[in-house]
């Protein structure tokens, strides 16, 4: 379904010239209005004038999240505060956070890219719509409830937390749409199974709307099936607008990124080059039509593959695969690069393991050690512990081969690693500097 149809649909050529000409008008503007980008500017010997269109991004600098910190609070800001009605901010938990501010125009065009992927998903105005996000200084609740009310859709803004409450208003309120994280998606239906609840008949869920964290094709599977939903892959991160810079349609082929306000590309992380077509690397965001803080080339750290074939859904918006996992989360292990997602993959193929997985990692004299430590179902617990150590072993060999690298493995009891009721924490790096 489409929101916007003439936007939706636009053809390769006319998406072009449209990028062209905003391409042209944000490098004006920021060349204008921040005192970063000018300085980027003169360092590269780069006028707004050298960017005629989308074959000179190249040109423009990159930018990184390390620069919104270092301009914290204000200092990426390109208007003033009497025209920025509402901000945002990273947790920072790393560190500073990082804070986006939005003028009125830009509450509408996050309205309007949330409205766009809430039908694109298959969402309509006879919908309930169930916001499992943060709401607060986080993005993620009030960008799905505002793309929402536009839609005309029902919204229970229930925020996240209080999971027996969640179920509750649920059930009782008739939900249709779940829109939270994957990871939290799997954990109320573990809580409705402790509880009695059965989701794929005391619930009315036909579509989840799940992202903030990466997530594998299996684990979208385990999802479908214990919620009977049709679970759908957005995307968006604060820096840029918040969620609704990508979302999967209903042909679940890659999530697209609405890219005549925010034009993608994809570089190789270490060279900063841009990769060829079809080929892995970092996505790279350009934002077209933001005023409050648009950014140039900004570096997401997630890292993706790109498509621009036209969608069975008719759209030519180009598409990102499921992002495979976070530059700043690859893990080397002896060499070898590993991302939580490779692991996840595995895993989730194998019935006898639960949902809830761990990666700890250690050093151990001169070498790093990864376990993963993995739940196991209720129903496995009860077999000899001959059947474990042989469901050990196998996983253990899976992992190795998928990885190129020896792993440990520690079947655990269910429920015994920690839920979020957000984004999943997957890492526990004990190497020194090295926690996650």
């Amino acid at each position: 379904m489409f929101y916007n149809k003439k936007a939706e649909g636009l053809k390769p050529d006319e998406l072009e010239k449209i990028q062209d000409k905003r391409i042209r008008q944000v490098t004006e503007y920021v060349y204008r209005n921040s005192g970063f980008y000018k300085k980027k500017f003169r360092e590269l010997n780069l006028k707004p004038d050298d960017i005629r269109g989308v074959k000179d991004l190249g040109k423009l600098p990159l930018t990184k999240k390390t620069d919104l910190r270092d301009n914290y609070p204000y200092g990426m800001f390109c208007t003033g505060l009497e025209n920025i009605v509402r901000v945002h901010a990273s947790s920072g938990t790393t560190g500073k956070p990082t804070v986006v501010g939005y003028t009125a125009n830009d509450i509408e065009l996050w309205t309007e890219v949330m409205a766009r992927s809430i039908m694109a998903a298959g969402g309509n105005r006879r919908d309930v719509l169930h916001v499992a996000y943060g709401y607060g200084l986080f993005t993620g609740g009030l960008g799905l409830h505002y793309g929402a009310e536009r839609v005309g859709c029902t919204v229970i803004p229930a925020s996240g937390g209080n999971t027996a409450r969640q179920l509750l208003l649920m059930k009782d309120l008739g939900s249709t749409v779940l829109a939270c994280t994957p990871s939290y998606a799997i954990y109320l239906s573990e809580y409705a199974e402790k509880e009695g609840l059965d989701p794929t008949k005391d619930l009315k869920l036909r579509v989840g709307i799940l992202g903030a964290e990466p997530w594998s094709e299996p684990m979208r599977r385990r999802i479908e099936d214990a919620l009977d939903i049709k679970a759908y892959d957005i995307y968006g991160l604060s820096e840029i607008m918040g969620p609704g810079v990508a979302q999967e349609c209903e042909e679940q082929a890659g999530a697209h990124i609405w890219s005549d306000h925010f034009l993608p590309e994809v570089i190789d992380p270490k060279t900063g080059e841009q990769v060829g077509e079809g080929e892995e690397g970092e996505l790279v965001i350009t934002t077209l039509t933001k005023e409050g803080i648009p950014l140039l080339r900004y570096r997401t750290g997630d890292r993706t593959i790109l498509g621009y074939d036209k969608c069975g859904c008719g759209r030519y918006h180009p598409r990102m695969i499921k992002v495979r996992g976070r530059t700043d989360d690859m893990l080397i292990i002896r060499g070898v690069n590993v991302f939580p997602s490779q692991i996840e993959h595995v895993l989730m193929k194998m019935p006898e393991v639960g949902s809830h997985y761990l990666l700890v990692v250690e050093k151990k004299g001169p070498l790093d050690v990864l376990t993963v430590k993995v739940e196991v179902t209720e129903e496995l617990i009860s077999d000899k512990v001959r059947d474990l150590m042989k469901l050990e072993a196998h996983i253990k060999s899976c992992i190795s081969q998928a990885l190129g690298v020896n792993v440990w493995v520690e079947l655990v009891e269910p429920y015994t690693l920690k839920r979020s009721e957000g984004k999943a924490i997957r890492i526990n790096d004990l190497r020194e500097g090295g926690e996650k």
